[in-house]
């Protein structure tokens, strides 16, 4: 079984999408927990409903970023994760925690990286009079979502979208985006390697794209 450790700061949206992906039985994971920044977030009420480890660390309680970072990352460990999947986590990571996990961490961002990394994407790509629009799964680096990416879903702009229709419609990509790629990763066809990212053993000189099956593909 692959072992996951969910990071998540809110609703816990994709957090519940990779829990029923692994209770149909869709995917080879187990998540062994779910960890957040906020006490209140409902995320942590999901998991615990789901008899999953739900556990809060208070930033506040902590000297400096990197003291926090320390203790979540180190409180993730003892459920010795295959991989932790920030999932609506809105907090940088310190680089040096962050870089043992090099490979091992994946984060899922409301934009086509590397467009619009940071918050209020979908207004931004209606700022900007995109006519496309999309989420993408990258590596996590110390670099705000700008680590390695491994997969994106794209979706029109419909003329009359604002910023709550497109993030409402996108939401759905996100879930499946992020359960294909996590089961690929867990099925070892997924890597971050040397060189880049590995798909199938092969180096990608562009992330994958989901298709309108759900599946990921390779564009070269």
């Amino acid at each position: 079984m692959f072992d996951i450790v969910v990071l998540a700061s809110g609703r816990g949206s994709n957090f519940a999408a990779l829990l029923a992906a692994q209770t149909r039985g869709e995917t080879p994971i187990r998540i062994r927990a779910l960890l957040s920044d906020k006490a209140k977030a409902p995320a942590l009420e999901l998991a615990r409903n789901a008899g999953i480890a739900a556990v809060a660390l208070a930033p506040r309680d902590y000297a400096d970023r990197i003291s926090f970072d320390q203790a979540l990352f180190a409180r993730a460990a003892e459920f010795t994760p295959n991989l932790i999947v920030l999932a609506g986590y809105m907090r940088v990571i310190d680089a040096a925690v962050i870089g043992q996990w090099r490979g091992k961490a994946i984060n899922i961002h409301p934009s086509l990286l590397p467009k619009y990394p940071g918050l209020h994407t979908h207004a931004r790509a209606l700022e900007a009079g995109d006519n496309v629009h999309g989420s993408s799964v990258h590596f996590v680096t110390a670099e705000l979502d700008g680590g390695p990416v491994i997969a994106q879903v794209e979706m029109p702009v419909c003329t009359d979208d604002n910023a709550d229709t497109l993030a409402a419609r996108l939401l759905a990509q996100e879930h499946r985006l992020l359960i294909s790629t996590v089961d690929l990763i867990a099925r070892g066809r997924i890597a971050l390697g040397a060189d880049g990212i590995t798909f199938d053993g092969r180096t990608q000189q562009a992330p994958l794209k989901l298709n309108a099956s759900g599946t990921l593909t390779s564009v070269e």
